[in-house]
């Protein structure tokens, strides 16, 4: 887990796009906080999702957070769909998240190989 969090923080350090800044602070603001990091991390579309287990075979569940093209960070509980809340800041975010991550989600284990 700890190499995909560096990882992601590499990219979102290195990235050249106009998402940059917003993409760095959330992803900084999720690994600051020791319930998240805990998780294994994935993103797509500028949203950073958590599982309880690693690839292949991600489990779904946690919160999904975002970056929002007015500057501001969502919470979710699908992909992108900020219905938890739209926070100024992404430690406001993350620390939302927390609070809204299932009992019991993690620790995380091995994912299974997907069967044909």
């Amino acid at each position: 887990m700890e190499s995909e969090w560096q990882g992601l923080l590499q990219e979102a350090r290195e990235l050249e796009c106009s998402w940059q800044p917003q993409y760095r602070a959330l992803v900084e603001a999720a690994y600051a906080e020791p319930a998240l990091r805990a998780l294994y991390p994935f993103t797509s579309h500028w949203a950073l999702r958590f599982s309880s287990t690693t690839r292949p075979s991600l489990t779904l569940g946690s919160p999904c957070l975002s970056a929002c093209s007015d500057g501001t960070y969502g919470v979710g509980t699908g992909f992108i769909t900020p219905d938890l809340g739209v926070f100024a800041t992404a430690p406001e975010a993350a620390a939302l998240a927390v609070r809204h991550l299932p009992t019991g989600f993690g620790p995380v284990t091995l994912g299974r190989p997907l069967t044909p």
